[in-house]
């Protein structure tokens, strides 16, 4: 029908209907843009499109409807519906292009993240899957490729089979017209390939889960065509296989055997007709590969020689670790990895030189302990003498007189001991040799049986007992310098204390209140030369941070603020303060200001007390092992007395012990304690003692719970702190009782001596012999009571005590030295050393086992040096080589070379050293010996080819390993400990260069004026002046009255006028002679020193005793001497 225009719209929709007939997309594209027609969204490059979408839109109406125009609405549609197939088209175009190309680039994760985003049908994929799809698709495009020779670079997508698009994948430029130089991409995947595959792929994971998982799996599945199609297929072949099970059974097992056989036909038919080929191909493979790993391992080992050898060096270690823990953890080591550990019992020159060494050391420790013990002795003497010759009209030449004997002493003490020892107790006499083993049998059995010294402990009274201990106990015990000693000290402590606790110890808090003897011995020692260094590491830190904290002001006496207060008060002002000098607590504490001060203290206090506790809980390992140990010892034996005494009391009374006791004086007074150093003549100012104190005073209150109340009320915010502070004590105090017992600690036991090369030595004075065998011989009773007890023959065999001059020999002491008495006692502190020996390491049956057990070790040794084997009974059986006994009598040459330096008391017994120098079979004979008397006995068994023989090796392997170490930890300890006593002997003598100053500066005010008789500005003088001095005379009345005679026993007042007393100056300064007569009659004379007097007036002694009958005021008697015999 003909169109008819209207209006100008429907004639540009006539001419656009015209340009589609005519299928001249130019025309069309005109046309569509004519403003009349009014399109939206015509895009000039969908032109070619929008002809064939618009044409096939104009033939379809026209098979509908003979209508032969399309309508504005039906063009519009045309030009959307186009313009989203361009959208679509490219998209998928792009999309293709891309799924191919991360195949081509093996790109598996991107492949799956642009498969789920384009098709709907990757909606579906399986995750778990992803390798398996890309697998697929990788392989088949590879199928698709394979014979492709030459190819273009255009895809084409087909739209709704019927528009055809191009894309070129190089560019990536899309069209809807046919190219002129077209070229498809033949080996890659369409679109419609992509989307069957991943269908196809998805349906057999499907099928394989709904096959594994069973029929339960079919309810989880979303109802999706997918879905039932699979759900179907699934359900028809179970029921047919199910129908035909058997068959299928038959079929399945008769085709798995048909391919195998056939592979395995075919295989064996190749290699067949291929023999000679085969041969060639693998020994050239072989090669090839061999050699290239000897290439490569080769250039890998060049690149690498440095982690090369660490990884060597490694895998050393770790076999020789190995091997070292099957020597330590297994019951029975075996043999072989004993032999690579023998080398750890081999004695080294080294080894003589340490040992050499720390007997050197020992000696010097022990030796300048004692020096200074006596040093501080004379020094603290000196003091006295100071203090007493300004308070007490001591005459200086007193002072000078023991200011020389000091300088003296070393000299004659050295002058002593360089004497003519072959006639003392070292003399080379049987006699006398005789007597020095026997003293070295008792300090032997002395030091390693702790109940005789605790028992004599306890015989003697509290303050001989006191100095009995500071001298001789430490003196056998080398003041505990090495690991054996430290450990037969602890035993001592331990027997002592449990003895202490079971006999005189009637209430748990007689540990607290009384003075324990063998407590005050523990930590007296621990706070001395051996354990001062220990507690200066503990606390000196802190301490000192205290002292050098000049704005650190603590001060909880409310009186002293009080008076603190006003004084500040009246120095501001200039005027005298109208408050009271001297008020009540009560009244201080009434004061804002008072109250104000008092809580700055207690904070302070508070902080640096939380420092003090920090050092204290973080410090547990630096307490010495045996103050730990014997609080542990405390602990359990007050638990065992009074088994109802609670956990807190008895943690109570072990921090009275390891806090109060132990660490509470060295915070108090540090200077004392040497925890700081000072100068000579320094001092430590008020204020600062005054904060240690306070600090002290909290920790002692917090160590015990103890409150602060009464007259301490005023400190009663700070009881929760205290209480806080409990906690953390008693937990400390817990841990520090947690301790393994000396046995373990020092791996030391009663055999330990039988297998030590060095004998133990002690370095003793002549006094302390005597002292000690007088003090058994006077309570032998008490601490021997059986006859057959070994103490009791040792001291028989000794005979009486002997005198100093029996002692170190005849002529030691000139009888006509008008000093005799003083140079004896010069000579009783004449030091000897003792090598101590058992007098009975070999009796008992047990003791002769262990001893034959020792021997055939050290045989063992020999042999298995040289004679190697998987056992010991093998070694025994087979007979040396004579290359093996060569090998072995070179080492016994090397050995006795090594045992001719080494000195007397460190070398083996003579029964040794004759075993040792046997050939290897008379050695392994007597081996066997040895082994049937101690298979008799039970000890050994040759059914297990005699294991308990190695075992015994293998311990002391391990105990040799920790005896090295230890000793050299132990050397390290001397010399650190010789350090510090020489520090102290260097303080000592700056003490005495202070008081050599003090000294002369008094000799240098001395006038003649005020000098007093006694005092000796030269020898003529004084001794011209001394005998104008003229004895006195007093009836005991004329004494009685003038307070100086108190009484004379058996004696009554009116009877006094009958006796005399003479008072004569002698000619030594300071001494007088006391005569007596009674109605004429001279009965007793008494010597009386006026240093003695003094000393005594010092001490306290307000009376004392003469001619053992009269009783003697000491004050008004050094009055009436300085009255009567010093100038005023």
């Amino acid at each position: 029908m003909a169109f008819k225009a209207k209006d100008p719209g429907d004639i540009a929709i006539g001419l656009i209907n015209k340009a589609i007939d005519q299928k001249n997309p130019e025309h069309t594209l005109q046309s569509l843009l004519l403003p009349a027609a009014k399109l939206r969204n015509v895009k000039p490059d969908n032109v070619y499109h929008y002809q064939d979408v618009l044409f096939n839109a104009k033939s379809e109406k026209m098979k509908s409807d003979k209508s032969q125009v399309l309508l504005h609405q039906e063009i519009q549609a045309g030009i959307d519906y186009a313009n989203l197939d361009v959208v679509k088209v490219s998209k998928g175009a792009a999309t293709v292009a891309t799924i191919n190309k991360c195949l081509e680039n093996e790109d598996k994760e991107n492949l799956v993240k642009v498969l789920q985003s384009a098709y709907s049908e990757a909606n579906q994929m399986i995750p778990l899957h992803a390798h398996g799809y890309y697998k697929v698709l990788l392989e088949a495009q590879k199928q698709k490729s394979y014979g492709v020779t030459t190819e273009g670079a255009w895809i084409k997508l087909t739209l709704r089979d019927i528009y055809n698009y191009y894309y070129h994948t190089e560019t990536g430029v899309g069209t809807w017209v046919y190219p002129e130089n077209y070229g498809e991409k033949l080996s890659w995947l369409s679109e419609r390939e992509i989307k069957d595959l991943i269908v196809k792929i998805t349906e057999g994971y499907l099928l394989d889960e709904l096959w594994s998982s069973g029929e339960k799996m079919l309810d989880d599945f979303n109802t999706t065509p997918l879905m039932a199609r699979v759900k179907e297929e699934f359900k028809n072949r179970k029921a047919f296989l199910s129908d035909h099970e058997p068959e299928v059974i038959k079929i399945q097992s008769v085709w798995r055997g048909y391919t195998e056989r056939k592979k395995f036909s075919e295989r064996k038919n190749f290699f067949a007709r291929n023999v000679s080929f085969i041969i060639k191909i693998q020994s050239w493979y072989r090669m090839i590969v061999a050699r290239r790993r000897y290439i490569s391992r080769k250039l890998h080992f060049k690149q690498h020689i440095e982690e090369i050898v660490k990884l060597q060096s490694y895998i050393r270690a770790f076999r020789a670790r190995v091997d070292y823990k099957t020597l330590v953890n297994d019951k029975n080591p075996p043999l072989p990895v004993l032999y690579k550990f023998l080398y750890l019992l081999d004695q080294s020159d080294l080894d003589l030189q340490e040992e050499l060494e720390r007997t050197r050391l020992r000696e010097q420790v022990v030796t300048k302990i004692r020096a200074n013990q006596q040093l501080e002795k004379d020094l603290n003497l000196m003091d006295i003498k100071i203090g007493l010759l300004v308070k007490n009209r001591i005459t200086l030449q007193d002072v000078i007189s023991h200011r020389k004997k000091m300088n003296k002493k070393k000299r004659q003490e050295l002058l002593l001991l360089s004497g003519n020892e072959k006639q003392g107790i070292k003399s080379l006499s049987k006699e006398k040799r005789k007597k020095l083993e026997a003293y070295q049998q008792l300090f032997y059995l002395l030091q390693t049986n702790p109940a005789y010294l605790a028992k004599l402990i306890f015989q003697m009274p509290q303050n001989k007992s006191t100095k009995f201990m500071d001298t001789v106990i430490f003196t056998l015990y080398n003041y505990a310098s090495n690991q054996r000693e430290e450990y037969l000290l602890l035993k001592l402590f331990k027997t002592a204390l449990e003895e202490e606790i079971k006999s005189k110890v009637d209430q748990v808090q007689e540990i607290v209140t009384g003075n324990p003897t063998v407590i005050k011995m523990v930590v007296s020692f621990n706070r001395g030369a051996r354990g001062q260094n220990s507690l200066r590491q503990l606390l000196a830190p802190v301490v000192k941070e205290i002292i050098d904290d000049k704005s650190l002001v603590i001060n909880t006496s409310p009186v002293d603020v009080y008076k603190a207060w006003v004084n500040q008060l009246e120095m501001q002002t200039g005027e005298a303060s109208k408050l009271p000098y001297d008020v009540t607590t009560e009244q201080a504490l009434a004061h804002p200001e008072v109250k104000s001060k008092l809580e700055a203290s207690v904070q302070n206090l508070r902080r640096v007390t939380d420092k003090v506790l920090d050092s204290i809980f973080s410090s547990l390992d630096l307490i010495p092992y045996g103050m730990r140990y014997i609080a542990k010892v405390l602990k359990n034996s007050l638990h065992k007395k009074f088994p109802d005494a609670t956990e807190d009391e008895l943690l109570k009374i072990v921090g009275n012990l390891l806090y109060y006791r132990y660490m509470n004086p060295a915070i108090v007074a540090p200077d004392g304690f040497d925890i700081i150093d000072m100068t000579a003549g320094g001092q430590i100012h008020p204020d600062q003692r005054r904060n240690l104190g306070s600090v002290a005073k909290v920790l002692q209150h917090a160590a015990s719970n103890k409150m602060f109340e009464g007259e301490n009320d005023h400190l009663s915010s700070m009881n929760s702190y205290l209480s806080e502070t409990y906690e953390k004590f008693r937990n400390f105090f817990q841990e520090a009782c947690d301790v393994p017992e000396p046995e373990d600690q020092f791996n030391v036991d009663e055999y330990t001596d039988m297998v030590t090369v060095s004998k133990p030595i002690i370095y003793i004075s002549t006094e302390e012999i005597i002292n000690t065998h007088s003090l058994l011989l006077e309570h032998q009773d008490a601490i021997a009571s059986e006859k057959d007890d070994p103490l009791n023959e040792l001291l028989e065999g000794l005979g009486e005590v002997p005198d100093v001059e029996s002692f170190l020999g005849e002529g030691a002491v000139d009888p006509n030295d008008p000093n005799k008495e003083n140079t004896q006692n010069q000579l009783l502190k004449t030091e000897i050393s003792l090598s101590l020996t058992s007098k009975y390491d070999l009796k008992g049956e047990d003791i002769d086992l262990k001893y034959l057990m020792i021997m055939t070790k050290r045989l063992v040794l020999d042999v298995i040096r040289t004679q190697t084997g998987t056992s010991l009974a093998e070694i025994l059986q087979t007979p040396a080589t004579p290359e093996q006994e060569l090998k072995h009598s070179l080492e016994m040459e090397n050995r006795a070379i090594l045992d001719s330096k080494t000195p007397e008391e460190m070398k083996n017994n003579q029964a040794m050293f004759e075993d040792s120098q046997l050939p290897l079979e008379q050695k392994k004979r007597k081996i066997q010996r040895n082994l049937r008397i101690l298979e008799q006995n039970g000890l050994v068994s040759s059914e297990n080819k005699y294991q308990e023989v190695i075992n015994e090796i293998a311990k002391d392997i391990r105990n040799q390993r920790m005896y090295l170490q230890t000793r050299k930890a132990e050397l390290v300890k001397l010399q650190q400990t010789l350090n510090a006593l020489n520090s102290k002997s260097a303080f000592f003598e700056d003490q005495i260069n202070y008081y050599d100053t003090y000294i002369k500066t008094c000799l240098d005010n001395l006038t003649g004026k005020n000098t007093r008789r006694s005092i000796k500005l030269t020898g003529k003088e004084a001794a011209s002046r001394y005998k104008k001095a003229k004895p006195v005379r007093y009836t005991a009345s004329k004494l009685h009255d003038k307070g100086v005679l108190l009484e004379i026993e058996d004696l009554q007042t009116n009877q006094f006028k009958n006796v005399v007393f003479d008072i004569v100056p002698t000619e030594e300064v300071g001494h007088f002679e006391v005569r007596a007569k009674f109605r004429g009659v001279e009965m007793e004379k008494v010597p009386l020193d006026i240093q003695d007097l003094l000393q005594m007036q010092y001490e306290g002694v307000a009376v004392m005793k003469m001619f053992d009958r009269a009783k003697v005021n000491v004050n008004l008697l050094i009055f009436l001497l300085n009255k009567k015999f010093y100038v005023k």
